[in-house]
């Protein structure tokens, strides 16, 4: 049977309230990704990563995936280069809050946001806040950069600097998920973070930033990339993946377990 929210009639749908079943909300967003990669990357990503989990999670606890968001906020200064498409902040927040708003009050109590794009981590957790604030019911949101930090680090070819935007970590991926479009042959590292201190790690799409400064300030990109993707490779990606599927599986089953 199909884990799939959409699959669902409203009598199926009755019964996985019934069931407490697990609501995955996968958020990316369209943007581009530097000259090789899609400017689907971040949706491509939260998609497959939405579907992995459900499918490690299958026979553990009822699990039901939700479409995924392929629109939130870019800032202004990524429209240099064709394919970003933004929301407004707000109107990107108010749209996730009435989406899980709508299946909260249907009488599903356990959601989590997939968190796939850098420029989404603030608002999808004020959303969150919110939604508690509103349906008395606590949201769950991760992220699999986060989740495959640890893993992505131990194999990773790139040194510090190289897997912020369209880098190795998200190309790494797209060869593991979706190699068919991305074109290697015009992946550059001419615009490989430089600029590092005791604040600014230059990873900071890992979550290892101690501050808040925008990347795009840091150091002015010439392809829309951010990173070294050259050295990126499907296996790389598959470790990614594996690991934020491990972690985040092993995570939901603690959230879900929580009455």
């Amino acid at each position: 049977m199909s884990f799939y929210f959409r699959d669902q009639s409203w009598p199926q749908l009755e019964e996985h309230i019934r069931q407490r079943s697990l609501l995955i909300l996968p958020v990316g967003t369209t943007e581009e990704h530097g000259p090789h990669l899609p400017v689907d990357t971040d949706a491509r990503i939260a998609e497959a990563y939405g579907r992995r989990l459900a499918e490690a999670l299958d026979g553990k606890i009822p699990t039901l995936v939700m479409d995924t968001i392929r629109y939130g906020y870019s800032m202004k200064i990524m429209r240099q280069w064709p394919g970003t498409i933004t929301l407004r902040t707000r109107v990107f927040m108010d749209m996730i809050f009435d989406i899980c708003r709508s299946v909260l009050d249907m009488g599903f109590d356990k959601l989590a946001l997939l968190d796939c794009h850098g420029h989404h981590s603030g608002p999808l957790n004020t959303v969150s806040r919110e939604l508690c604030d509103a349906c008395d019911k606590a949201i769950a949101v991760i992220s699999p950069a986060r989740l495959s930090r640890d893993a992505f680090q131990s194999v990773r070819r790139s040194p510090q600097g190289g897997a912020i935007h369209a880098g190795e970590w998200e190309t790494a991926l797209l060869l593991y998920l979706s190699p068919e479009v991305v074109d290697m042959s015009k992946a550059t590292d001419e615009d490989a973070m430089r600029y590092h201190s005791e604040f600014v790690a230059g990873d900071g799409f890992m979550g290892s930033q101690q501050v808040t400064w925008s990347t795009w300030y840091l150091q002015p990109s010439q392809s829309g990339t951010y990173g070294i993707p050259t050295v990126a490779t499907a296996e790389t990606g598959q470790v990614i993946m594996d690991a934020a599927v491990a972690n985040g599986a092993r995570f939901l089953q603690e959230y879900w377990s929580r009455r």
